[in-house]
């Protein structure tokens, strides 16, 4: 399984991040996407759908302001999901272990593209030869080797190798010092609801989140059923508004 595991997740933040006709990466890319395939190898969907959902809401609010990624959480989830799976690790205290990891993503996103800079060029070079198929390889075939030489060996061995490091440390690590972590953890989803709410930029809409969370903390509802009904409210406000404007 750990093999498995390890081999899943260095090949997902490969095509996560290879970014392949910028189609489906931004979903790929979501650590409760790629919860469902860890949970699955590793025989717990449960427990990883938690995993993936409490790293998932750190990152809700982020932009990526002129391709520059402020976290890498792809990469964040390939490693704090499945190692969180295969030492028990507390859902929140996963959390910690996501972020930074998804701050080194960054530096290595950044190494990348200081490397493919030779590709574009070389692609210079074979557009003055009128050389359609070396363009096409500098722009597709070359980022894509570089890519998986430099995201897959990280990620296969923070999880084949590491799982069990991380397990024994674990181990040796004080309980109040663990238990600190959790909290740490519980707090940093709270972080990225505030970076959405700053992202939306319009305090009207505070409120909204104001009763969403009073309605989860005291009238005791489910997450889920607090997202239905914000997104019936969602709908219900964009419907009166065009209707207004129809008029």
């Amino acid at each position: 399984m750990v093999f498995a595991l390890a081999l899943a997740a260095g090949i997902w933040w490969w095509i996560g991040q290879s970014k392949m006709g910028y189609t489906f990466h931004a979903v790929i890319c979501q650590p409760i996407v790629m919860a469902l395939p860890f949970g699955i190898i590793a025989g717990d969907v449960g427990t990883a759908m938690k995993i993936g959902a409490n790293v998932e809401m750190v990152y809700l609010g982020m932009v990526a302001a002129g391709a520059n990624i402020p976290a890498d959480e792809c990469l964040a989830g390939c490693i704090s999901i499945p190692i969180a799976l295969l030492t028990g690790m507390d859902p929140a205290a996963a959390v910690t272990l996501a972020v930074p990891f998804g701050l080194l993503g960054v530096f290595q996103d950044q190494i990348r593209r200081t490397l493919q800079a030779v590709f574009a060029h070389k692609a210079d070079a074979y557009a003055e030869q009128g050389n359609v198929k070396g363009i096409e390889r500098c722009a597709v075939a070359y980022p894509l080797a570089l890519g998986f030489l430099l995201r897959f060996p990280i990620v296969f061995a923070a999880i084949y190798l590491g799982a069990d490091v991380v397990e024994k440390l674990l181990d040796v690590i004080p309980e109040w010092l663990t238990h600190g972590l959790s909290v740490t953890g519980s707090t940093l989803p709270a972080l990225g609801f505030a970076i959405t709410i700053f992202i939306i930029g319009k305090n009207i809409y505070l409120p909204f989140f104001i009763i969403g969370f009073f309605a989860v903390q005291y009238l005791g509802i489910s997450t889920m059923a607090a997202a239905i009904f914000g997104t019936c409210i969602a709908l219900l406000i964009t419907f009166l508004r065009r209707e207004q404007m129809a008029k």
